[in-house]
């Protein structure tokens, strides 16, 4: 997970059949181990970014763009699926381009520059959710569909991450990728003082303990959706927080809805929990190589690594470029 803000900013069912989570591509020109031929049936893909699209920070395979533009130019349809907020997409995430996007874990749902739905917490809801945050002394941001605000502790603790790699960098240190949180870290972010209740969409959060998160379902109940994150930060725990009902499979619905599209032409492309409704959703769930081992369960078939041409052989595999 990524929060928009990097934590987790940020535009297509099945002809194919799939052979099973073992099933690997072998690289960007390798021949396909499923279907190869293309597809005369229009499908609609939805890509996650941090893990998908992006390796933590800016790193991006060099195919992905194109099979994303190959795939438009054949008459498919291809749509961010995001934890992020639309305000937070990445430029070179951005400059490749799309169709649509579903951001904030599903609480914004746009097409053609048109909105097609946006989710955000009660202000009630808003209220309990940072009730307990702030209780459990647990920081946080705050993401609206166009912009995300930071608790105090929250900056104070990106600032303290980046001046410790930054440490590590003068004294000749390897840094590895996912210690790009540094590039969050550098970023100044309003506070979440200032953000409208009426208008928040989900929270992303790190606790200095591994309970962090149970001890927040405890507190909100069934109200709310609480999933592990993946942040790359040393001890504790951290998640998202949305409403229990808005996912990425359920803005996902709405959208085929809109397009009048069949779930079955949808193809979910993910690596981490937050896109497990959209696996469940979508015709045809694939999993990125380096995706979380539960979620490689629940795919149709397993894509190569994020920075190994990953997004590049599941269309291919699928026939779609």
């Amino acid at each position: 997970m990524t929060p928009s803000t990097g934590s987790g900013t940020e535009a297509t069912g099945p002809s194919a059949q799939a052979t099973g989570p073992s099933a690997q591509a072998t690289g960007p020109s390798a021949q396909a181990t499923g279907p190869s031929a293309r597809t005369a049936r229009r499908r609609i893909v939805f890509l996650d970014v941090d893990g998908t699209i992006l390796e933590h920070g800016a790193h991006i395979s060099p195919s992905t763009p194109a099979a994303v533009r190959a795939a438009r130019a054949a008459g498919h349809l291809v749509y961010l699926s995001t934890g992020r907020s639309a305000a937070d997409i990445h430029p070179v995430v951005a400059e490749i381009g799309f169709d649509g996007a579903v951001t904030n874990s599903g609480a914004l749902v746009t097409s053609g520059g048109e909105v097609i739905a946006e989710r955000p917490l009660s202000p009630a809801a808003a209220d309990r959710m940072l009730t307990a945050l702030r209780s459990r002394g647990i920081r946080y941001f705050l993401q609206t569909g166009d912009g995300v605000y930071a608790s105090d502790d929250m900056a104070e603790l990106m600032r303290d991450y980046a001046a410790a790699l930054e440490a590590r960098v003068q004294a000749g240190q390897e840094v590895r990728p996912e210690d790009s949180l540094v590039g969050l870290a550098q970023r100044t972010f309003p506070s979440a003082d200032e953000a409208d209740l009426s208008r928040i969409d989900k929270a992303v959060f790190v606790s200095d303990h591994e309970e962090g998160l149970d001890e927040l379902r405890a507190d909100l109940g069934d109200e709310f959706l609480i999933v592990p994150g993946s942040m790359p930060l040393p001890g504790g725990s951290n998640g998202e927080i949305s409403e229990r009902g808005t996912t990425k499979g359920s803005a996902i619905e709405l959208l085929l809805a809109h397009l009048g599209m069949d779930a079955a032409d949808a193809v979910a492309i993910g690596d981490s929990w937050n896109d497990v409704e959209m696996f469940e959703v979508c015709g045809v769930a694939v999993a990125m190589g380096n995706a979380q081992p539960e979620l490689k369960q629940l795919a149709d078939f397993v894509t190569t690594d994020v920075l190994d041409h990953g997004v590049a052989n599941a269309l291919r595999r699928l026939g779609l470029i």
